[in-house]
């Protein structure tokens, strides 16, 4: 079926208003997006747009949130077969057509905020894998497809980068989700480091679950080395972007090592001046890119 899209005044305000979304969850679209081409910012804003959205629909949305991501699904599908409803949804319909971007991308997020209101435990670390494979490793592609790259050894390296972001998250954030009766930590690693999940509940954190968590930790450390391999094989700005990614993560892996791995007395933050000095460092490795020129797509 052929596509109608949005009347040229509505997609303009649809953009504006996923802009105005990013800008107003500032702390969460972080300092590299200050660092993306001017030319691709309309289409970052969407894809964040829809991810932002997707997300508040699964975490914070009242009533029934499974017929909301139903719903939601249904006015993305749109955006492959006719005009969606959406604002942010027209702006993305725009951005899939100008960087041909997979309808299964947009689909995997939503089945894993489907998989949040069903699941609740993960039996082993695969499960979780599976897991980070529709919440995480989707948006790494997404941007890869905005910056131009749709190969599958990129799109691995991708896979390994974002799978690590969301353990660092997850391993930061332990408490938060336990509050909302939410573990990601693989049972079978709890079992086999001695933990209990009554003890989790108590907030024991001996040396049983430090132990538990070092192995974690260095686990996602593992997956950040692995995909920092893709640095080196983009162009320009992104090689920025990915290296502002990782070396967060890894801060917060690092910050988790100080606490001697207790992520249960409080939460952990990547502090100010961590942050000021990774966009310091970035402004530095823009005006080299700049200077020198970056990789080349291939």
């Amino acid at each position: 079926m052929t596509q109608t899209p949005a009347r040229t005044a509505d997609l303009s305000e649809a953009f504006a208003a996923c802009e105005r979304l990013a800008k107003s969850h500032y702390e969460n679209f972080t300092v590299v997006s200050w660092f993306f081409p001017k030319r691709l910012r309309p289409s970052m804003y969407a894809v964040y747009a829809f991810c932002r959205h997707t997300d508040d629909l699964g975490d914070e949305a009242a009533g029934d949130r499974m017929a909301l991501l139903d719903a939601w699904e249904t006015d993305l599908r749109r955006c492959y077969t006719g005009t969606p409803e959406h604002p942010f949804l027209q702006a993305l319909q725009g951005t899939i057509q100008q960087h041909q971007m997979p309808r299964d991308l947009f689909l995997r997020l939503i089945e894993a905020n489907r998989m949040d209101q069903r699941i609740k435990r993960y039996p082993t670390y695969q499960d979780v894998l599976r897991y980070c494979e529709h919440s995480a490793t989707p948006v790494g592609r997404m941007v890869l497809h905005v910056f131009g790259y749709r190969d599958e050894e990129r799109g691995r390296l991708s896979d390994a980068t974002c799978i690590a972001l969301q353990l660092a998250n997850f391993w930061q954030d332990v408490r938060r989700d336990l509050a909302m009766d939410r573990i990601y930590i693989p049972q079978e690693d709890m079992a086999r480091f001695g933990y209990s999940e009554a003890e989790l509940r108590k907030g024991v954190a001996n040396d049983a679950f430090r132990a538990l968590m070092a192995f974690e930790v260095e686990r996602a450390r593992g997956l950040f080395r692995e995909g920092l391999k893709l640095v080196d094989k983009v162009e320009g700005e992104l090689r920025l972007d990915l290296r502002l990614f990782s070396d967060g993560g890894l801060s917060t892996l690092d910050a988790i090592k100080r606490r001697r791995y207790d992520v249960l007395s409080a939460r952990l933050t990547v502090s100010k001046i961590k942050k000021v000095n990774l966009m310091l460092t970035g402004f530095a490795h823009l005006a080299a890119i700049k200077l020198f020129g970056g990789g080349r797509r291939g």
